[in-house]
């Protein structure tokens, strides 16, 4: 199952599991009327967390009270998911061959994970294990770009990616459309990640698969070129706590087949 996982992720997540738990900004509030109202998570549905990482969002999920499974292809981060949330099925999978019968599940959701396999396969394999009438969401949690030193944190990272499938480039939307579904629905939500900058900035930032799978030394830059720009920034500049400004973007598209 390694050879369907792109090398950024097969490597980076591997040593970064830690790292992610501790950089990795939560979901704003809005989300939670979003599976539920949206997405219509309740206690008598199921739901497949679908590259679920160390289960950031799975405990979204847990708190509507529908059935969750969570699927992800990295031992390292899975294992981080089942320590967190012991009463969740856990279980290795990747989008392109998920461990579940025909038309099982209500809802799919990947959080923070699309991008890493949008194509017709991995749809027409979500579709698969989609109920009739079943929903598929997408969540991304994206720094916002309106505030003026966020752009040059982002510029530091992307010059780092290489390959490696992003959100922002749009290339995850060229999987649609897709026979087996409608017209994706979009909704977007502001919120802030709050904390030391060790955490919200440099560990945010040492959590990105390309940045973790670096050698020691070019991380090491990594870490100086942040250090410098916080020094730079009168909003960051000596401060013991900081907010990064986020975006979440939130998408549904219902199974028709």
């Amino acid at each position: 199952m390694k050879d369907h996982v792109h090398h950024s992720a097969a490597t980076g997540y591997k040593t970064a599991a830690d790292t992610y738990v501790r950089g990795r900004p939560d979901y704003p509030p809005q989300v939670a009327d979003w599976l539920t109202a949206t997405l219509g998570l309740n206690a008598d549905t199921s739901v497949v967390d679908l590259g679920a990482g160390t289960g950031k969002f799975t405990a979204r999920l847990v708190a509507t009270g529908a059935q969750v499974i969570a699927v992800e292809p990295v031992p390292q981060m899975l294992e981080k998911l089942s320590e967190a949330f012991p009463g969740v099925l856990a279980v290795n999978g990747t989008a392109t061959d998920l461990p579940l019968p025909d038309a099982s599940v209500d809802v799919v959701v990947c959080a923070q994970a699309f991008h890493w396999f949008s194509s017709a396969d991995a749809l027409t394999e979500i579709a698969r294990v989609l109920k009739p009438g079943g929903r598929l969401g997408l969540v991304w949690n994206l720094r916002d770009a309106r505030v003026s030193w966020v752009p040059k944190l982002d510029a530091i990272v992307n010059a780092l990616e290489g390959d490696t499938p992003r959100f922002y480039t749009g290339a995850w939307r060229r999987a649609f459309p897709h026979p087996a579904f409608g017209p994706l629905q979009a909704q977007q939500f502001g919120h802030g990640h709050t904390g030391s900058p060790e955490d919200v900035i440099f560990n945010r930032v040492r959590s990105t698969s390309f940045v973790s799978a670096l050698p020691a030394a070019e991380r090491a830059r990594v870490d100086e070129q942040m250090r410098d720009l916080i020094a730079a920034e009168p909003e960051l500049r000596g401060r013991e706590v900081l907010t990064v400004p986020y975006v979440t973007e939130a998408f549904v598209a219902v199974k028709t087949l």
